[in-house]
């Protein structure tokens, strides 16, 4: 009964992710055409489709601590251990981000219409299409924006607090002179894992970490920085009051045993 309650919560979460992208399939598509039409997009995505889909599958967001100011770019990054993750990022800035992803979702109908003209496409097998990354990006901070990236590898591997880092986030935070504000989310990967053998409704705790300012960027080298970045979100998994990331990892190995 469980676990078909647990599919069920799934498809639930399915359907409110898909009805507004299709609902406002149109307007959204229309506003993409517009010089600076991707503004009023972020606003309905982080304003409409993250808290329908937060609240309508059961979950409310706590921020632990404050993040910084709005009105400055910054790279974002943060850990990824749930679909929700996405959801959380859009309430976590007003200011107006663009993520950097996986080519492979323009595969998704409907999203991957808008997600190609919202998102910085990423195709991991082309030099090519990491050079337009570079360039997609100079365009993005020019309007005020910052850019976002989840940096880790293979994350999928629910047994694994936290994967390495790839290093694109770093490269682009020290082409373009971007802090660094990472974010750490200390739920998700409990609450609402990839799979769906557990996970239950709740609260998702969001801690802003300290900036890394453009000067440590620069001092460091690329590899130093990388590995202080993932050190401070995986410090924070650790040593979370609450346990909660550890504790799925735990009661995945077990489920896995």
């Amino acid at each position: 009964m469980r676990k078909a309650i647990l599919v069920l919560w799934r498809i639930w979460f399915y359907v409110l992710a898909a009805f507004p992208v299709i609902f406002l399939f149109f307007p959204l598509a229309f506003l993409l055409l517009l010089p600076n039409g991707y503004r009023y997009v972020f606003w309905i995505a982080r304003n409409i489709w993250a808290p329908i889909v937060l609240f309508g599958s059961g979950f409310w967001i706590k921020k632990i601590n404050n993040l910084p100011p709005e009105g400055k770019s910054f790279m974002i990054i943060a850990n990824h251990s749930s679909y929700m993750d996405i959801m959380l990022m859009f309430r976590m800035r007003k200011t107006p981000f663009v993520f950097v992803g996986k080519k492979e979702l323009v595969k998704i109908p409907f999203f991957g219409y808008l997600y190609k003209r919202a998102a910085i496409m990423v195709d991991r097998s082309s030099s090519k299409s990491r050079y337009q990354v570079y360039q997609r990006a100079q365009e993005v901070i020019r309007k005020g924006y910052s850019v976002c990236i989840f940096p880790e590898k293979e994350y999928l591997d629910e047994t694994i607090l936290l994967n390495p880092f790839k290093k694109g986030a770093f490269k682009l935070a020290s082409e373009h002179q971007l802090p660094i504000l990472p974010i750490v989310f200390l739920d998700c990967k409990r609450k609402f894992p990839w799979y769906t053998t557990y996970g239950y409704p709740g609260s998702l705790r969001a801690k802003a970490l300290e900036v890394i300012p453009q000067a440590d960027i620069n001092s460091k080298t690329m590899e130093s920085l990388q590995e202080y970045a993932y050190q401070e979100i995986k410090s924070s998994l650790e040593n979370d009051p609450e346990r909660k990331a550890v504790e799925a990892t735990e009661l995945w190995k077990k489920i896995t045993a």
